[in-house]
C-alpha cells in the first residue's frame, strides 16, 4: 500500500479489495510511529480521519464515489481546517486554531478523500 498511487488505491477501494478504513488505519500507524522523529504533523486526528474512512466505505458500498472517495491524505498546515491548529510554519500564528475550512479542504471533503 505505501508504495501504491492513488488510482491504484482507488481501485482496490472500488473492487473491495480493502477498506477505507483499513487504509486510513495503516496510515495512521505509520504517521504515529514516524512522527515523533520526523515531526511532520502538527495535528493527529485519528477519530475524524477513521469518521470519514467509515463514510466513504458506506458511499463505495453504494457503488457510488470518485477516484478520492476514501483515499487518506495528508495536508500541509497552510490550509485552514476547522478546529485544527493553521500555523503556516509561522511563530506569529503559534497557537492560530481555524474557524473554517478553506476551499480546498472543502472540496477534498466533497471528493470523500480522508483527512
Amino acid at each position: 500500500m505505501l508504495n501504491a498511487t492513488v488510482k491504484e488505491l482507488s481501485l482496490l477501494l472500488a473492487a473491495k479489495k480493502i477498506s477505507s478504513v483499513e487504509l486510513s488505519r495503516f496510515f495512521l500507524a505509520r504517521v504515529k510511529r514516524l512522527n515523533p522523529v520526523l515531526n511532520a504533523f502538527i495535528t493527529i486526528d485519528e477519530e475524524k480521519s477513521l469518521r470519514q474512512a467509515r463514510a466513504a466505505d458506506a458511499l463505495l458500498a453504494t457503488g457510488k464515489g470518485g477516484p478520492l472517495t476514501g483515499i487518506p491524505i495528508a495536508q500541509k498546515d497552510i490550509f485552514c481546517t476547522a478546529g485544527w491548529l493553521t500555523t503556516c510554519g509561522s511563530k506569529m500564528l503559534a497557537d492560530f486554531v481555524s474557524p473554517y475550512d478553506a476551499h480546498v479542504i472543502e472540496q477534498f471533503d466533497k471528493a470523500g478523500a480522508v483527512i
